[in-house]
């Protein structure tokens, strides 16, 4: 065998069968804009708060627009139940939207369906109405509240009592939902949930100021009123009790004692009642939520509810979908 033969063999090194493909990282990276809006559990917290907010104001607009283009009579007031309504249901559709897009449940927002109004949205109800009477009480223990009279009898009473039930249960859900559904879902994704139920806490206490009549005790006081939502969360897993809290607090304070609900007053209540006295105590054109008595109040409640749920449950809220393995997402199934 000659030199130029043994030199011409095609050694392993050669082979073009071993020798391997070169790999692009282009290829087997997620594209930029998958990048830009998903992380490994979904969309990004900040795109889902963008596009939930946005498009809550929107139809938020259209709802109030709607509510006022006629007159449905009885003083304006059913014209506020559909506004309210409307606002629920522009607080409601982007989380459908996005839970749809996030494939997620819709228990995780905080109102599973299948509890509504079940025995914890009694209870929440019963501890409202009953936190808000000790305030009232305590105010009148003082001399800054007076009762009055009762000036709705009959049919009345039971139109307007059911009226400011059906209301306050609206106003009790899209408060609740708005800022502790799942705006507090989300951003609790990002920064984690007490420091996202404090941000959003002083964000409910700063929208009260569009109500005529506040002053900055009262702001302090729904700000405080809504981290202690933020702890019902936590401990039963979902907003039922909160909500039932809300709507019997607000109830008895605007048709059941008939005082200013941080500085709104309504008709149709039932008692020509009064506040009197420093505002500081009375609460004064901003009503009971006003006073600093509040304060007390809300601390009790806390330090009682505390006591009776004293371990977190397994929070719906906390039940993310574990992080992906790189170059994919959890809604890769979608694809």
């Amino acid at each position: 065998m000659s030199e130029l033969d043994v030199n011409t063999d095609p050694s392993p090194e050669q082979g073009s069968d071993s020798v391997p493909a070169p790999s692009f990282a282009v290829a087997t990276q997620p594209s930029y804009a998958r990048t830009l809006f998903l992380d490994p559990d979904g969309l990004r917290p900040g795109w889902g708060l963008a596009f939930y907010f946005l498009t809550f104001f929107v139809l938020q607009r259209l709802a109030v627009d709607l509510a006022l283009s006629r007159d449905f009579g009885a003083s304006g007031l059913w014209s506020l139940m559909l506004e309210q309504f409307g606002t629920l249901l522009a607080a409601v559709l982007p989380a459908v939207v996005l839970a749809r897009v996030e494939r997620r449940p819709w228990k995780v927002y905080g109102l599973p369906l299948k509890q509504a109004f079940n025995r914890l949205f009694w209870i929440g109800a019963l501890w409202g109405f009953a936190a808000i009477t000790l305030l009232m009480f305590a105010l009148y223990g003082l001399h800054t509240f007076q009762f009055g009279n009762v000036i709705l009898h009959g049919a009345r009473l039971a139109r307007f009592a059911a009226f400011w039930s059906v209301f306050f249960l609206l106003v009790g859900l899209f408060e609740e939902f708005w800022l502790r559904g799942y705006a507090q879902f989300t951003l609790a994704r990002g920064i984690g949930f007490w420091p996202a139920a404090l941000v959003l806490s002083c964000a409910f206490g700063l929208i009260h100021l569009r109500n005529g009549g506040e002053h900055w005790t009262g702001l302090l006081a729904a700000a405080l009123l809504g981290f202690f939502f933020c702890l019902t969360l936590r401990r039963t897993g979902n907003l039922w009790f909160a909500v039932g809290f809300h709507a019997a607090w607000d109830w008895g304070e605007t048709f059941f004692y008939s005082v200013p609900d941080s500085g709104s007053v309504w008709p149709g209540h039932l008692l020509s009642s009064s506040l009197r006295g420093p505002q500081w105590l009375s609460g004064g054109s901003v009503g009971p939520e006003g006073s600093l008595l509040c304060f007390v109040v809300i601390a009790a409640v806390w330090i009682a509810f505390d006591r009776v749920y004293p371990r977190p449950r397994l929070l719906d809220h906390a039940a993310l979908p574990p992080p992906a393995t790189a170059g994919s997402s959890s809604l890769r199934s979608s694809e």
